[in-house]
């Protein structure tokens, strides 16, 4: 098979070839040829670190010896806090991560000191060699422990609306519980690295796999002690990060600067699997209890949700997270009396983090679990239920809890839409008459709505620069300060700007991010990356035609520089379209005259804001909708399931790229399906994460995959003032898995001759399905009318 044909991009047969472009690193990552920051050549002289980790969740140091380990062979320190040239801390914001211990480990598996060797190998030898001493100290590692011991990073959050109190208590039905959700490893295929290069000015070159080079950058100056300008963040590629490199890439590249501040030699820091799940933190996991009142028709009337998320022993994004739980705790749904709450448990585990969806996965299954068990105590379709709870109309019913108006409400559409072409109603039918056949295999099918709110919570960080120089020649390098981690987000970026500024992309070289091109950037997180980046590379294109048309008009011999169209590696004059001049031969004149060829872009979401007091405000640009149906086969012996079908509609507005596009809806599905049926997180009672490797920590493979997947992109449905109409499409299908949940659910429940509201904790293993489907159903103890 040529090359030529192993790369042919074909596209499935329903998919417009409109913007249909190859991810641009596509062929580099399937040939092993892409650069990641570990890859790259090492500079002479270049040294390696290994940690020294802490065995206890918790415990005072008594005693730090590391005089053995400094004469090992090989090795040229060993790193502890006394090294440190300025602030001994990692975190972002907060100042309450630690980045050498000096008086007390707070998770098993804390790094205590760092040994820097001129091999890996050499400094893992001589790790084994530092001597430390602890006094172990009572452990928090559960959230109920948390809550009894009152141990909380920050204060409370509450949102509120109407009388939920009153609601309660006049609802002909009620029914109140709790839900536990389990965490989730980022699982990555390329762990943490760091690479630094000092100069002999006082400078450090910085390469991290970052999702925000501009916050590295911050905390290793801090660190060092340093302005940031004397610091260069550089981010080739990511191997994959799902926000677990949002805050968590610092504290590696910390010590790599640390070390090469110390020795004045090139160092690198790379994590083992193994080491990168043990000290980095997860998503996060929930506790959610929960009271509710609703009418004979499954209409919410009231609701109060408790929600504590395990914060873990720093602060990190915590409070962001729980917060984009509160404001995504209603869903799809309208609730007329609403009031949430939230705390972040103080634990003595990994600090958790940012994970695709930023709490707002935990808030939605809270709502899509009362939503099932409503459902349930009714003996009403749970379809029909989620139905009757949409946001619809006008006014109220179309407002959130939060008073943000649903202005571009698609979900009776997407729901429609996605019912004729799964032919929900049919399957139903025939798995019902299948269900009644058979014993030892079970189906169930269902359907589950997402609305999520796009833009980062944190309304200063909706803001986003580009850079872009043409060079004589016509080429054109562009910077702007997303982070590429396999998304494609270069691959939009290149066709936005070949789009805006009207020439081919082949012109273009996407340059590394870099914060000495692009600097104070935001995170390439939030889903947000397309649509901040690309505005900032569309005004950097404008600016350039700005200053190009003039030129171009006066060769033309035209008088009017606004009336002329850039396209397809032409200047064209819509009135005198048979006059048209060369892009090349533009940019030639252009230096000839003087006229600089290098601009930058600025962009910054607008009418964006919240009030954290009142709780009121409009935190979202917008809101990306979809639906999914999933079926499932459940193996009634074993409680292990095969995903038979999926059928998912996600509306991605107009969209910059369908390939692209699709396969985020794709990953992000079967990403939501490990968290939602296997990935299982266990601490065990000394704090040690005994789930920290393949072995034991189960992500979906080939297996997973369903049988018929089948993903339809809304249509004639451009978002207006998003770049090109188009829309986020990073998180929002993570939560479209929750229909796997409940298929499952519905495959459980038909087992029992009278299925009652079936309350199920998260995630749903083979061994909790089998629990379920051996104990007879039963009401939630807490539950009655």
């Amino acid at each position: 098979m040529s090359e030529q044909h192993l790369f042919k991009q074909t596209l499935p047969q329903n998919l417009s070839p409109k913007n249909a472009r190859a991810h641009e690193s596509a062929r580099a990552h399937v040939t092993g040829a892409a650069t990641y920051t570990d890859d790259q050549r090492l500079p002479h002289g270049t040294l390696s670190c290994w940690p020294v980790v802490s065995p206890y969740a918790h415990a005072r140091i008594t005693n730090l010896d590391t005089s053995a380990a400094s004469a090992a062979p090989g090795v040229i320190t060993v790193l502890s806090a006394s090294d440190v040239p300025g602030e001994n801390d990692s975190s972002g914001h907060a100042n309450d991560e630690v980045l050498f211990p000096t008086d007390e480990v707070f998770y098993c598996g804390q790094a205590v000191a760092w040994v820097v060797a001129q091999s890996e190998q050499a400094a893992r030898d001589a790790a084994k060699l530092v001597t430390v001493e602890y006094a172990e100290l009572p452990a928090i590692l559960s959230i109920e422990d948390a809550i009894k011991q009152q141990s909380f990073h920050g204060s409370e959050q509450i949102l509120r609306r109407g009388n939920p109190e009153t609601a309660l208590r006049d609802a002909p039905h009620q029914l109140s519980g709790d839900l536990f959700m389990n965490g989730q490893d980022h699982f990555y295929l390329e762990t943490h690295a760091s690479l630094v290069i000092p100069d002999t000015d006082g400078n450090m070159q910085v390469y991290s796999s970052t999702q925000h080079p501009s916050e590295t950058q911050a905390v290793v100056a801090k660190v060092l002690g340093v302005a940031k300008s004397r610091v260069v963040v550089t981010c080739l590629r990511m191997g994959g990060g799902f926000g677990g490199k949002e805050s968590q890439a610092n504290p590696w590249a910390a010590v790599a600067a640390v070390a090469a501040f110390k020795t004045g030699r090139p160092v690198r820091v790379r994590l083992k699997r193994e080491q990168d799940m043990t000290l980095t933190g997860k998503r996060h996991p929930f506790l959610a209890r929960y009271q509710a009142g609703f009418d004979d028709t499954g209409k919410l009337l009231g609701l109060r949700v408790q929600l504590f998320s395990d914060g873990g022993w720093s602060s990190d994004l915590s409070a962001p997270v729980l917060g984009r739980a509160l404001f995504h705790v209603d869903n799809a749904y309208f609730i007329p009396h609403l009031d949430v709450t939230g705390r972040v448990a103080k634990t003595h585990k990994t600090s958790q983090t940012a994970f695709r969806g930023f709490g707002g996965p935990q808030g939605m299954l809270v709502i899509e679990e009362i939503m099932a068990l409503i459902a349930g105590k009714l003996g009403v379709a749970p379809e029909l239920v989620r139905e009757r709870n949409f946001y619809h109309g006008t006014g109220e019913t179309n407002t959130t809890h939060y008073a943000q108006e649903l202005f571009d409400n698609r979900l009776a559409r997407v729901w429609s839409e996605l019912k004729t072409l799964s032919k929900f109603e049919a399957r139903k039918q025939h798995i019902d008459a299948f269900n009644a056949e058979n014993t030892h295999v079970k189906r169930g099918i269902a359907i589950t709505p997402v609305k999520f709110g796009i833009s980062f919570t944190n309304t200063m960080l909706n803001q986003a620069g580009a850079f872009m120089l043409i060079y004589t020649d016509g080429s054109i390098q562009l910077n702007h300060g997303g982070t590429e981690m396999g998304q494609g987000l270069h691959t939009k970026m290149l066709q936005v700007a070949a789009r805006s500024l009207g020439v081919h992309i082949e012109r273009f070289r996407m340059m590394p991010t870099a914060t000495d091109k692009v600097p104070n950037t935001s995170a390439t997180a939030a889903s947000s990356g397309s649509d901040l980046n690309g505005q900032a590379v569309k005004q950097a294109c404008e600016t350039l035609k700005a200053r190009l048309a003039p030129i171009a008009a006066q060769l033309m011999n035209l008088n009017a520089p606004e009336d002329l169209t850039f396209e397809n590696d032409h200047v064209f004059s819509r009135a005198e379209p048979h006059k048209k001049l060369e892009f090349d031969e533009l940019i030639k004149e252009a230096y000839v005259q003087q006229v600089s060829l290098s601009a930058t872009g600025y962009y910054r979401t607008p009418n964006i804001h919240f009030d954290p007091a009142s709780g009121k405000g409009r935190p979202f640009y917008y809101f990306a909708y979809g639906a999914a149906v999933s079926e499932v086969a459940l193996d009634t012996f074993t409680g292990m399931f095969k995903l038979r079908q999926v059928d998912v509609v996600h509306d991605v507005g107009d969209s910059l790229n369908p390939l692209i596009d699709r396969g985020q809806i794709e990953g992000g599905f079967v990403q939501g399906l490990g968290w939602l049926t296997m990935e299982e997180l266990v601490w065990d009672e000394t704090g040690r994460l005994r789930t920290f490797a393949p072995s034991t920590y189960k992500i979906p493979t080939i297996s997973e995959i369903p049988e018929r997947f089948s993903i339809k992109l809304l249509e004639q449905a451009p978002q207006e003032g998003v770049i090109y109409g188009s829309k986020a499409v990073g998180e929002p299908p993570f939560m479209l898995a929750m229909s796997v949940r409940e298929a499952l659910r519905a495959a459980i429940a038909a087992c029992h001759d009278a299925p009652a509201a079936l309350t199920l904790p998260s995630p749903i293993t083979p061994e909790v399905a089998l629990n379920a489907i051996l104990q007879p159903a039963q009401k939630n103890p807490v539950m009655g009318d």
